[in-house]
């Protein structure tokens, strides 16, 4: 590890305890149970994607470096067939993970947690629907990769350290203190983190891991856009 960027790593908890803190202060403010605002969830990840992306801008320039030298990007390095397979991987790992959870713990096949597309109003879902998928594949491959896995020399820590932070932010988004959706939303996602980090740790190349995380939070924000715009779509979901 490199000892004027050692400090980074410990910046991986950051995104659970940014979460939490939003859910709890959002339920103090507006007097409503954490659950209740739980629908928010996509409008908070936008606000503390771009926290986070400011703070990893701010960290590169402090170290007289980039952005693109924090997650190692190289222009022209990329392949449409690396981001073709890691786009399909990432859907595929990333919709096994969440049934076989929703299997472990819920006993339900296929299981989804109703709130992650919980309507909004529509005008703030139209623009979330653009900001978010951006802004979140940014903001987590910045800070996981880039402060996570680059900087840690031992090759299973700099593997399982980043990709535990990197799935349990999901626990906290949003925020229910409920033990069996945060191991849900753990377990959901921890194959994945381990696959991204182990190919990132192999190939130092974070565009196709961008754009397939892009891609499934399209999805997730077109759903959000769906339940929001459509009258009684999330209730019909909600029943299936």
């Amino acid at each position: 590890m490199n000892n004027k960027n050692k400090y980074m790593v410990y910046l991986l908890p950051i995104r659970c305890v940014i979460f939490a803190f939003i859910f709890v202060a959002g339920a103090i403010i507006t007097k409503q149970k954490i659950d209740d605002i739980s629908n928010w969830w996509s409008i908070a990840a936008s606000i503390v994607n771009i926290i986070i992306i400011l703070l990893l801008f701010f960290i590169a320039k402090n170290n007289k470096s980039s952005y693109q030298e924090l997650i190692n990007y190289q222009k022209g390095k990329t392949k449409a067939g690396q981001i073709i397979g890691i786009s399909l991987l990432v859907l595929a790992v990333g919709m096994t993970g969440m049934y076989a959870a929703g299997y472990i713990c819920y006993g339900i096949i296929p299981y989804a947690a109703p709130m992650m597309i919980a309507p909004i109003p529509v005008w703030l879902a139209v623009i979330n629907t653009a900001i978010l998928p951006v802004t979140t594949a940014f903001a987590e491959e910045g800070l996981y990769l880039g402060c996570g896995v680059n900087q840690i020399q031992n090759k299973f820590l700099a593997i399982t350290v980043p990709a535990f932070f990197f799935a349990l932010q999901h626990s906290f988004i949003p925020t229910l203190f409920d033990l069996r959706y945060i191991v849900y939303r753990f377990i959901s996602f921890l194959p994945l983190t381990l696959i991204l980090c182990w190919y990132y740790y192999k190939k130092r190349n974070p565009l196709p891991i961008i754009v397939g995380h892009a891609i499934i939070d399209v999805a997730t924000a077109l759903q959000i856009l769906a339940t929001s715009a459509i009258p009684g779509l999330y209730e019909m979901i909600c029943a299936m």
